[in-house]
């Protein structure tokens, strides 16, 4: 808790007369919304395999929410009962954040994180703090009904098993003018079959590099985010310098390398977009809780200063 007296007293400092801003229009390519989608193909009891793999499972063992396949069994520690199978009707916290911890883009990665962090994050969701910008994200509404269903020594379990793992990133941050086309699928943005491209303007457009990887819940999917030409070093700036007063350098915190201080976690290498959900949420109030030290960081952010500072902080290898 020491780090977090040290960052109230640097925010208290910097930014005790900053008002929060006027609330802003939900940004939709950081917060995608499926839409209701047909029911999964009927098995057909095909074994499918992945690159880089030894393991093979059939469409209803990938979809199983209490029993999580492993495609990579032998890279991370035995997994708690919590994390591989979870207790029904909570489903197992590696079915959405892998048994490596690398989360995807629609939820957030958990290695790296101090076991004091992550169950603060816990109570935060099941207190209310964590609600969310967009009502209608359906991993955001599963977070709130497993934060009220898991005991607090399977949180303790998922929280010591996910601080053994070394964070890794399968993002590849690339600066563009343009992005793919993209529709909506599991709370992600993937490019359109047909393929196509669109002028980017001030968005990140995630995408995973095979949709069928991250439909057979792979851990190692790549994705890539494209990103404004010139965020990056935009970003850096913001970080390092606090851009003029408009926010505080994310280094006094986070640490130098954006890899996290203590219990304040890490943002290097993690997910762009979200990242950029979580400046926004905060912004906007709807995430409080142990977060309220960030609402008069982000106070004066727009969206462009969250795409840059997102952009940096996902090019860093976490």
């Amino acid at each position: 808790m020491r780090i977090h007296a040290v960052c109230a007293l640097a925010l208290a400092g910097a930014v005790a007369c900053i008002l929060p801003a006027a609330s802003a229009e939900i940004p939709a390519w950081a917060f995608p919304v499926s839409p209701p989608g047909p029911p999964a193909p009927p098995e057909n009891g095909v074994q499918i395999k992945l690159p880089g793999s030894t393991s093979a499972f059939t469409l209803t063992q990938i979809l199983d929410r209490f029993k999580v396949v492993d495609w990579y069994p032998g890279e991370h520690p035995k997994m708690p009962p919590v994390v591989v199978n979870g207790r029904n009707p909570m489903r197992a916290c590696a079915y959405c954040h892998m048994p490596s911890g690398a989360g995807r883009p629609e939820n957030a990665a958990l290695t790296g994180l101090t076991p004091n962090y992550f169950k603060q994050q816990v109570h935060n969701f099941r207190d209310g703090h964590r609600q969310g910008s967009e009502a209608n994200r359906n991993p955001q509404n599963l977070m709130l009904e497993i934060s009220k269903l898991v005991t607090d020594a399977e949180i303790d379990e998922a929280a010591a098993y996910y601080a053994k793992i070394k964070p890794v990133s399968y993002v590849r941050v690339v600066e563009s003018a343009t992005a793919p086309k993209t529709f909506v699928t599991g709370s992600i943005l993937a490019r359109l079959p047909e393929g196509g491209t669109e002028p980017l303007g001030n968005r990140i457009v995630e995408v995973p590099e095979t949709v069928e990887r991250f439909e057979h819940r792979d851990s190692k999917t790549p994705f890539t985010a494209y990103v404004p030409i010139g965020s990056i070093k935009r970003g850096a700036d913001m970080a390092a310098t606090g851009a003029n007063g408009k926010t505080i350098p994310c280094t006094i915190c986070h640490g130098p390398d954006l890899k996290g201080l203590g219990d304040v976690p890490p943002i290097a290498g993690r997910s762009p977009s979200f990242i950029v959900r979580q400046l926004f949420d905060m912004q906007s109030g709807k995430r409080g809780g142990t977060a309220a030290l960030m609402q008069p960081v982000v106070a004066k952010l727009d969206v462009a200063d969250m795409v840059a500072l997102a952009a940096y902080a996902a090019s860093l290898q976490p």
